[in-house]
């Protein structure tokens, strides 16, 4: 009897690419066969005009635990390790790594729902997606500190960017974990919904975000990531820079004369 993917891979509605981790019984944890299946998910979603949305889940009592490390989770070449730089090396060029730089980059909207407990590389993973929503029984930590490591793919920079150092101290330094409330409190994710209605909740949450209009969609993801960069000051001019060329799309005028339209009607925006 061969063994299930351990990603499945769907498109709903049309333009909703569904990415599930598969592995409940070995806890999500994230190895070799999973991370190649998420490549290629990403990749077609980046190349794919008609999918809009991707939304990363999964089932199970945990939503995954990180790395499967025996199942080369990493995805890092082998390298002797004796050498700081070595070491070094290794992590510059982890297969996770450069998933998550690629879905941090794509123009397009990365959504992943926590369902439960969102551990190490999941949350790094996580981190790099756009938007984050929780159930109320998700909880998250970075347990690398019980090796007295780090986590290795951008967990700390991209952490800190996002809640802070405060908590990002909390989580890493102190190994603290914290659960689906304290998460939203600290911006790290932006909707904590009821354990019952999650999954409703979540692809109601997705159909909005793929109802937006594309060009607007990847020209603000690019601008809003500039902006957290730059001065006030320089950030303004990229708004503007991006704004004068979605006004000039013919986007635009069919989007104001739709809205237009609807406001004749008596009927507001959404």
């Amino acid at each position: 009897m061969s063994e299930e993917p351990h990603m499945l891979v769907d498109v709903v509605e049309g333009n909703i690419v569904v990415a599930t981790f598969n592995r409940p019984e070995k806890l999500n944890a994230m190895g070799a066969p999973l991370m190649e299946i998420l490549e290629n998910a990403v990749l077609r979603f980046r190349d794919s005009p008609e999918l809009k949305v991707m939304l990363i889940k999964s089932k199970g009592r945990y939503f995954s635990a990180g790395a499967d490390l025996k199942a080369g989770g990493g995805g890092g070449p082998s390298f002797t390790q004796d050498r700081g730089s070595a070491v070094r090396e290794s992590h510059r060029l982890l297969t996770m790594r450069r998933v998550w730089d690629e879905i941090e980059a794509i123009e397009k909207p990365f959504v992943v729902a926590h369902h439960a407990r969102c551990v190490g590389g999941s949350l790094e993973m996580s981190l790099s997606c756009d938007f984050r929503l929780a159930a109320t029984s998700a909880s998250y930590s970075f347990p690398e500190g019980n090796f007295g490591l780090l986590p290795a793919t951008n967990g700390v920079s991209r952490l800190v960017r996002l809640v802070g150092p405060h908590w990002t101290k909390l989580m890493i330094m102190a190994n603290t974990p914290i659960s689906a409330d304290e998460a939203r409190i600290a911006g790290l994710v932006h909707k904590v919904f009821p354990d019952e209605s999650f999954e409703e909740e979540v692809m109601a949450f997705c159909r909005h975000v793929a109802s937006q209009n594309a060009e607007f969609m990847g020209t603000a993801k690019v601008a809003i990531e500039l902006a957290a960069e730059l001065s006030r000051h320089d950030a303004a001019q990229v708004e503007r820079m991006a704004n004068s060329v979605l006004t000039l799309s013919p986007d635009y005028a069919e989007l104001s004369r739709a809205h237009n339209a609807n406001v004749g009607k008596g009927k507001g925006p959404k």
